[in-house]
């Protein structure tokens, strides 16, 4: 009789990888595990903070993936060139087509090509502005590709060709999309099954609901001369609750009006 499987046996998947071999790791990954592919000039900055705390646990066990696709390895010629000058002239530089094409058709190599199961996204200041509602119907795929954009963009017939979805983390410019594309991640895989251990944690926080999160309070009881509101200490659940809505209620209209207008138009006004 032949010695019994592990448990992983059976459930760990093997993929082909453009990462440099310095990136690799013997982190296993279980079959069917979301996963993040990541076009970027630096794949060296990743898995960077998502390789800490929960997320990076998660990422250890295999719960979800992570696969950073060196940009460069595509440029054209002997210094593997990446960009070119913007046509019609102008400052800096432009991500070339052909490069960027290449490495997106190989990202796009066994992924789905429904984009409600496969993202594709290009991390770009004039995108939509990414929200929770993003993050959840990211998790829910299979996994996604981001493009991290560098210099002047990419240019526009890659975002048409591949039908990219362009995402923003806000009204302001960064060097480049990679710091932006940790952010999506990391929002993302946060609400992956297993990865917070507790799917509580995520329903209560900021935006899972249209509002800001409530105060939160530990111990000890009075610091500074600040005591900890009594209804908190008081175990009375249903009171507790009704404070917390209540100060989620009042933080969203004092600091986020656009999130109080949305929330009262959808309770009718």
């Amino acid at each position: 009789m032949s010695d019994a499987p592990t448990k992983s046996h059976g459930r760990i998947a093997i993929s082909a990888s453009a990462k440099p071999r310095e990136l690799m790791t013997d982190t296993p990954r279980l079959k069917g595990a979301w996963c993040a592919k990541v076009v970027t000039l630096f794949p060296e900055v990743f898995p960077g903070v998502l390789g800490a705390s929960l997320s990076g646990k998660a990422l250890q066990n295999g719960l979800w993936a992570l696969d950073p696709i060196d940009l460069r390895a595509f440029g054209t010629g002997k210094h593997r060139q990446v960009d070119d000058t913007p046509a019609g002239g102008g400052a800096g530089l432009v991500m070339k087509p052909d490069v960027v094409g290449r490495a997106l058709s190989m990202a796009a190599i066994g992924t789905p090509d429904d984009p409600a199961r496969w993202p594709r996204v290009y991390m770009s200041p004039r995108g939509k502005p990414f929200t929770q509602a993003d993050a959840q119907r990211f998790a829910q795929a299979d996994g996604m590709t981001l493009l991290c954009g560098r210099f002047e963009g990419v240019d526009e017939r890659v975002i048409e060709d591949f039908a990219l979805e362009e995402i923003s983390i806000g009204d302001f410019v960064l060097t480049g999309g990679e710091i932006a594309a940790q952010a999506v991640i990391d929002a993302t895989v946060r609400l992956i099954p297993g990865v917070l251990g507790n799917a509580a944690s995520t329903e209560e926080e900021s935006f899972s609901h249209g509002l800001l999160e409530h105060p939160q309070y530990t111990q000890p009881r009075d610091w500074h001369g600040r005591e900890i509101p009594p209804v908190l200490l008081s175990g009375n659940h249903g009171e507790i609750a009704k404070w917390r809505r209540a100060e989620a209620e009042r933080l969203t209209a004092e600091r986020r009006p656009d999130l109080w207008a949305a929330h009262t138009a959808r309770k009718g006004g």
